[in-house]
């Protein structure tokens, strides 16, 4: 476990896209089981896993520190300026003593808080034992906008050159890029760490979808195929297996879920979930294609299957019978590719706006189609490259745990 300290002039509730990300920082971190501390000048404790350390003369807004700011902007560096400085590196020194790891999130490239800024910097070469990673969003010396607050040397320089000892971290390439010029250093020495998205939220999963996506590793599909329907034998459900046998050879990563429990009313069904589970392993399916009444005996709530619909990049509906097709709507609401039966109740609701296949199909030629759609598809392959690169889970594993191993 490390005592790891995050910096930034204010946090949530505070809304704005540095707090968020430091906010999404202390979970990933608190949940590998650190104890992080998140040290502002505005903001409150956004879980009680997590300390929030109070510290007024850090936020941007404070009195004082606007006082200053406004002499600062005209080139003139008051008194008060190195009066705060001392105040903020006695602070900073005493909350830091003991930490593993300070991460600041960019107070060493804006000017809303120079005296924060130098007392971070001075706080660095002296006496920080721990390492001190700086972690820069926004950069004031490349930006337009901020060049009327920028003058040549201290403290505006502190800015504009790499301090020592400090790991530099930017959130793009282009960042990078600016950064490396402004210090003049090779990009080499920039790590890039790109923001994440926390797919839970940002779809409102609900806690059954969240366990099933998380124990089938869901997230790792590409593509995620939905078959929602019953375990009945008119659902057509060994065509959807022996096509994703066939896709696999194309996108490797394919998986279908299929939602539905068997059908209450044929006593056969339990016999055809027999023979689907038997082709499943013939085909060497068991870790691509998943039936959800494997994982509960309950019936799956409307809820959760609006999840996978809004989780899944395509759906399956290979019936040989329907007498109207409810997942035809509910896909097209979704907004995700159809790939569907050519039987006329389907037909009728799809019109020409999705593809079919005779329920007769070879499953290679199922496979196929839905191959050359979803990879000339440009939504389908953002979809799975932000699975794949942009979580906050990814980006933890990938890019932030061996920064803090290192």
């Amino acid at each position: 476990m490390l005592k790891i300290t995050l910096l930034h002039y204010s946090s949530p509730p505070v809304v704005g896209g540095v707090e968020s990300v430091m906010a999404h920082h202390a979970r990933l971190l608190t949940d590998a089981g650190h104890r992080v501390t998140i040290m502002a000048g505005r903001g409150e404790q956004i879980d009680p896993r997590i300390r929030f350390t109070h510290i007024p003369l850090m936020d941007s807004r404070h009195a004082d520190i606007l006082a200053v700011k406004k002499q600062l902007d005209q080139g003139i560096v008051p008194d008060e300026f190195y009066t705060l400085v001392d105040q903020l590196f006695v602070t900073l020194e005493a909350n830091t003593a003991g930490e593993d790891l300070v991460i600041a999130h960019n107070i060493a490239s804006l000017n809303k808080n120079l005296p924060l800024t130098a007392a971070l910097e001075k706080l660095s070469r002296t006496c920080l034992s721990s390492p001190l990673i700086l972690w820069h969003h926004d950069l004031a010396w490349t930006t337009p906008r901020y060049q009327k607050e920028l003058h040549l040397g201290y403290p505006w320089d502190l800015l504009k050159k790499p301090w020592q000892r400090a790991v530099q971290v930017v959130v793009s390439t282009l960042r990078q890029e600016e950064l490396a010029q402004l210090y003049g250093i090779d990009v080499d020495q920039i790590l890039v760490i790109p923001n994440g998205l926390d797919i839970q939220r940002f779809y409102k999963l609900e806690e059954q979808t969240v366990s099933l996506v998380s124990r089938l590793a869901l997230l790792d599909a590409n593509p995620l195929l939905l078959l929602p329907v019953r375990v009945t034998r008119r659902k057509n459900i060994e065509l959807a297996l022996n096509t994703l046998f066939f896709l696999k050879e194309k996108f490797p990563h394919s998986v279908l879920v299929i939602t539905g429990p068997l059908g209450p009313h044929n006593p056969t069904n339990v016999e055809y979930f027999s023979q689907l589970l038997a082709l499943r392993r013939d085909l060497h399916l068991d870790n691509a294609a998943y039936f959800l009444a494997e994982f509960s005996d309950e019936f799956i709530p409307d809820a959760v299957i609006a999840d996978f619909y809004r989780l899944a990049d395509a759906l399956l509906f290979p019936s040989i019978e329907e007498g109207f097709g409810i997942p035809i709507l509910e896909a097209g609401l979704s907004g995700i590719p159809i790939f569907c039966s050519d039987i006329p109740p389907l037909r009728a609701l799809g019109g020409d706006m999705v593809d079919y296949f005779s329920p007769q199909s070879q499953p290679s030629q199922v496979a196929e189609l839905i191959f050359e759609r979803l990879s000339k598809d440009p939504i389908f392959n953002l979809r799975t490259s932000i699975r794949s690169e942009y979580t906050w889970e990814k980006i933890y594993q990938t890019k932030i745990l061996p920064l803090i191993k290192s």
